[in-house]
């Protein structure tokens, strides 16, 4: 048995965070889905950027659209969503014998506005689930102070939501009482509360930050010190009268996603942070190269539980160390968002650049 079999056997999902046309034109996602247990897909501005730019793939959809007069933002969703439906048929087969747990692809709103105006997110988000017409979307929000709200407002209107950008305890648990009270304001209603949600909390940023500053024996342990502790507040959230109270209703509870898992570090092991978080009712959506060496040479060893306390220990030995970890997991959401809104505004600038020149190439579309 592969290492992805027995992940996913151990009641773990396995997602791909990676997306590209001729992942889907080679034929190579459904062999991922087919004979290495992938059950879902993560999409962000930066992997179709660099998608976009590294290939012709996308220049007769661009100059299509470019023809319609759609602004590049626009022209930019139109072309993902012919790659996420694609993407979200191969998984509709999962999603529908999961009953809606599983088979999921995800696509990110504008970080412009998910940064500064709450109700134009939400505008967006229902726009582009309404548009996609498909029933396994995620619309990704940032989990941000700002983005909160949003969350909470796309939920209460029906839109299956990815909390993105989440990095500590503390902010996913905002995330979770967010999408909580979606629900509890959706049964007060008389709506349904069947609105599906995962929230994603990134693992490897925390290292890179910490890189060089803290002794050896600390490195590569603060990100999962992380996970494990979020992991345990997950596991008491799933346990409480709130969440009891939602479920005997008929919502489902939001799913802990870890994101972020690809190793940044060149010297730590390739599958280090998947094999640390190895752990039943989540999800970990991770890069192409390190779904491959998991396949390849990955371990499953004992999961997580509740009970694993070792992370306190570590988390007070960086604390010692001098890493102020509440001060860090803001600035880590602070320097998260900076690096979205530049992924989108250099996607944006491809987007056009790419209509002009597809424009002129192709004058008849």
């Amino acid at each position: 048995m592969i290492a992805t079999q027995a992940l996913h056997e151990a009641g773990q999902r396995l997602w791909l965070d990676s997306i590209t046309r001729e992942l889907l034109d080679s034929g190579r996602l459904e062999h991922y889905i087919t004979d290495l247990f992938v059950t879902g897909l993560t999409s962000n501005p930066t992997l179709f950027d660099h998608a976009i730019r590294r290939s012709r793939d996308y220049d007769a959809s661009i100059a299509r659209e470019a023809a319609n007069g759609l602004s590049p933002e626009l022209l930019f969703f139109r072309v993902a969503l012919e790659d996420l439906s694609r993407a979200a048929e191969l998984f509709l087969p999962i999603h529908q014998r999961t009953r809606g747990q599983d088979g999921w692809v995800s696509l990110e709103v504008s970080p412009l506005l998910a940064f500064q105006q709450p109700e134009l997110t939400v505008e967006q988000a229902t726009m582009l689930h309404a548009e996609a017409g498909l029933p396994n979307l995620f619309v990704k929000i940032p989990g941000t102070p700002m983005g909160l709200r949003a969350i909470e407002e796309a939920i209460f209107a029906g839109v299956p939501v990815n909390v993105t950008l989440l990095f500590s305890t503390e902010q996913y648990l905002a995330a979770a009482d967010a999408y909580m009270k979606g629900i509890e304001r959706r049964l007060e209603a008389g709506e349904s509360p069947e609105v599906p949600s995962v929230a994603s909390l990134f693992i490897s940023r925390w290292d890179k930050a910490v890189a060089g500053q803290v002794p050896e024996s600390l490195r590569n342990r603060l990100g999962i010190a992380v996970g494990e502790r979020t992991y345990r507040a997950y596991c008491e959230l799933r346990e409480s009268a709130r969440v009891r109270r939602l479920v005997s209703e008929g919502a489902s509870m939001q799913t802990l996603l870890w994101a972020s898992t690809g190793t940044k570090d060149p010297t730590a092991r390739d599958t280090l942070y998947v094999e640390a978080l190895a752990a039943a009712d989540t999800i970990n959506t991770m890069p192409e190269p390190t779904l491959l060496a998991f396949a390849d040479h990955g371990r499953v060893g004992p999961l997580l539980t509740r009970e694993e306390w070792e992370s306190d220990e570590v988390l007070e030995e960086f604390r010692t160390a001098g890493v102020e970890l509440d001060g860090l997991a803001t600035q880590l959401q602070r320097e998260g968002a900076d690096s979205f809104v530049k992924s989108w505004n250099s996607l944006m600038v491809c987007i056009a650049e790419k209509s002009e020149e597809v424009g002129a190439a192709h004058p008849d579309m």
